[in-house]
């Protein structure tokens, strides 16, 4: 049985594009942390820093902020960032402040950016798209 031009349309006009808009909305959060020469500390965020995002990470972030005063945080593939994400650096941040630290945030995407300088967060952690700027910014 051979399906008709317009339900093959159909399906990729709106039953693709839905589940591909669903994988991305579904995307899990995951967290890497690397340690480099000097102390820094380097968290690699993949994913939705969303509600669920932030859930899973939080009590990780916090626990790296309480225990590094150098600390970058990569945004690269993060796709997604709302109130609670941006709640969690800046707890994060705030600690690692206290503590006569830096942190900087590595590579956010257009949106991403946007809402981090919307919300003031780039006032306690310096907006970077390149490694060694972001190196400069903890150890300066």
């Amino acid at each position: 049985m051979r399906l008709s031009h317009s339900l093959v349309d159909f399906y990729e006009k709106y039953l693709f594009r839905y589940l591909g808009a669903f994988y991305i909305w579904n995307q899990a959060m995951e967290m890497a942390v690397e340690t480099f020469e000097g102390g820094v500390a380097v968290v690699r965020l993949t994913g939705r820093l969303d509600i669920a995002g932030a859930e899973k990470i939080d009590l990780h972030f916090s626990v790296i902020s309480g225990a590094h005063r150098k600390v970058i945080v990569d945004l690269e593939k993060v796709t997604f960032l709302a109130s609670m994400g941006v709640r969690t650096l800046i707890v994060g941040a705030r600690s690692i402040r206290s503590k006569g630290g830096k942190a900087a945030l590595l590579n956010p995407n257009t949106d991403v950016e946007k809402v981090l300088t919307d919300t003031g967060t780039d006032t306690l952690m310096p907006i970077v798209h390149d490694f060694a700027a972001a190196l400069h910014a903890v150890q300066g």
